[in-house]
């Protein structure tokens, strides 16, 4: 990693540490039910990132991440019953899903379907999911040992230590799991994001035709990132089931399909962190007014959406970094009045 890398990785280190302290702090001064809540938010974050990766720096706006989200959660599951253990399932469970995502995408971008489609495509496999896993109730449809459970989905079995099926991880330690897979994934987004490999991406979102102009096989990118966010979703899938103990076709709904959208919109494309903010906020948020009747979710979802699309387009994130940019540029000038009107007086 050359220096030019390094400071433009400084802030990724930065908030890497932050949650690095947050990872070993929040378990001695929060219950552990909160802990709980706080796995299942920290699997929706790296959801929110994988998204991020592709939409903010790929330009590829997959209405379906769910999906991947959702089938790596049922293939971890899958596995680990059958394999007796969550060593293996892992594994798989981002190897299905990259391979899924790999080979929808090559009918996607090497058949040049436009971005349109293209959200139209992965939302419907999203919803062919949903239908499909919900007609799955009769003791026929299993995958080896596997039940499927049709809309009631099946319990996950819980992480174990690696080679040792028996030793189960208790939920405070399944946050500790969950956080460094969240650390770890923002780490390797910053990384890859300013790599020759994210630059072309970004430059391919900007301009496509003057990427390929420039000799780049523009479709190969674009598989590339696609792919890469869909096993880091099938990352949070494997989380989710995890914190939530059973996985359902309801995390193929609609509803969260927009949802992941919403949360990168409220964050801000083109960076990392805000949309990881935004679903940590938007998370408890909505935990709030489930609790009481006199609000719909869906409507101040909806109104959230409308705000930042109409009034701050780019997300909090550019908005904030944006407003802090411009404040250092003009404290110099600031400072150069000041000195000046003294030199005034003193005259």
């Amino acid at each position: 990693m050359n220096s030019g890398m390094m400071r433009q990785m400084r802030p990724t280190f930065f908030y890497a540490l932050l949650g690095l302290v947050f990872m070993f702090a929040a378990p001695q001064v929060l219950q552990l039910f909160t802990i709980i809540n706080l796995t299942t938010a920290i699997a929706l974050a790296v959801l929110a990132l994988s998204l991020a990766l592709i939409w903010g720096y790929g330009g590829i706006l997959c209405f379906g991440q769910v999906a991947f989200f959702g089938l790596g959660a049922y293939a971890y599951t899958i596995s680990a019953i059958n394999f007796g253990g969550s060593t293996w399932a892992i594994l798989v469970a981002v190897m299905v899903t990259s391979a899924f995502a790999a080979a929808l995408g090559y009918f996607i971008f090497y058949g040049r379907v436009s971005d349109v489609y293209l959200g139209v495509i992965t939302l419907t496999v999203t919803l062919i999911f949903f239908s499909l896993i919900r007609r799955t109730s009769g003791p026929e449809y299993k995958i080896g040992n596997a039940l499927l459970g049709g809309f009631n989905g099946v319990s996950s079995p819980p992480i174990n230590l690696p080679w040792n099926p028996t030793a189960f991880l208790f939920p405070e330690h399944v946050f500790y799991v969950a956080m460094a897979a969240l650390i770890l994934c923002y780490l390797f987004v910053g990384w890859l994001v300013n790599t020759k490999f994210g630059r072309v991406c970004v430059a391919i979102r900007e301009n496509e035709l003057r990427a390929e102009l420039l000799g780049y096989d523009t479709r190969l990118y674009k598989l590339g990132i696609f792919t890469i966010g869909a096993g880091i979703a099938a990352i949070g899938g494997v989380l989710f089931c995890n914190g939530v103990g059973r996985i359902t076709p309801d995390v193929f709904s609609l509803y969260n399909a927009a949802l992941t959208i919403i949360w990168v919109i409220v964050g801000g494309r083109g960076t990392l962190i805000g949309p990881i903010g935004a679903t940590f906020a938007l998370f408890y948020l909505t935990s709030a007014l489930g609790g009481q009747s006199l609000l719909n979710n869906n409507l101040v979802l909806g109104v959230i959406l409308i705000v930042f699309v109409l009034l701050v387009p780019k997300g909090v994130a550019p908005t904030i970094i944006d407003w802090v940019n411009a404040r250092r540029k003009k404290a110099p000038t600031r400072t150069r009045r000041r000195r000046g009107s003294k030199a005034e007086g003193a005259e």
